[in-house]
């Protein structure tokens, strides 16, 4: 799986539905996804916000970029004050979102690396997770040879991705590596975002604002279900 900034619930109930969860660092970059930005509630609307990152080849993998040099936390802590400060869990969830963005090591990768584990302590998500590029296969392999060639230098039976990804993977070739094919697919976690109509989808820190650290872990552990 690709790291994502701050990603959305699904993202750690993959996580968490998994025994193993190997994260890419040594894939291409892309500017069309979730890698370096993600989505707040902003006056009852999704808004942007995102990591700047140094002017760099199109061609690199995301362990090859690194944030800009003007990246300055205080910037973005503030936005998420200014967007979270009535929320119920802000007192709670911004010393974690502050420990997270004063990272110093500017490494794309590694500074999403940490946010992700940090938010899995946080959250009681004991998967071990590995790196792509430690894992010992022909790694100029892409896509779906990719993954499988993962799953079987890693002895795994059973692949999941979440369900976005149904159209991109082939059930026949998975079973003809002896791997089964699953996805995850979420329930409903609808939650009051300031008396607003609801916005799903946003970033994790958004769950965790408005609804208890137990509520939370609870929907992370059990919220989703395998098809």
């Amino acid at each position: 799986m690709q790291p994502y900034f701050l990603p959305y619930l699904g993202y750690f109930q993959l996580i968490s539905a998994v025994d193993t969860f190997i994260v890419y660092d040594n894939i291409q970059y892309t500017k069309k996804g979730w890698i370096n930005r993600n989505r707040m509630l902003r006056n009852g609307e999704a808004v942007l916000f995102s990591l700047p990152l140094q002017r760099a080849s199109d061609f690199l993998d995301i362990r090859e970029r690194n944030l800009a040099a003007g990246f300055v936390p205080d910037e973005l802590l503030n936005r998420f004050t200014g967007a979270y400060r009535q929320a119920p869990n802000f007192s709670s969830v911004f010393p974690i979102l502050e420990d997270i963005l004063r990272h110093e090591d500017t490494n794309l990768f590694r500074f999403l690396h940490q946010s992700i584990s940090k938010l899995c302590d946080y959250l009681r998500v004991g998967t071990p997770i590995r790196i792509s590029s430690d894992i010992a296969i022909d790694h100029n392999l892409t896509k779906q040879d990719k993954v499988i060639a993962l799953c079987r230098a890693t002895g795994a039976t059973t692949y999941v991705n979440a369900i976005g990804g149904v159209g991109l993977y082939s059930p026949a070739d998975f079973r003809a590596s002896e791997t089964d094919l699953k996805f995850l697919d979420s329930k409903p976690s609808e939650y009051a975002q300031f008396g607003h109509s609801f916005v799903p989808s946003l970033s994790i820190i958004d769950v965790l604002m408005f609804n208890p650290a137990e509520t939370v872990r609870a929907w992370v552990s059990g919220g989703y279900q395998l098809i």
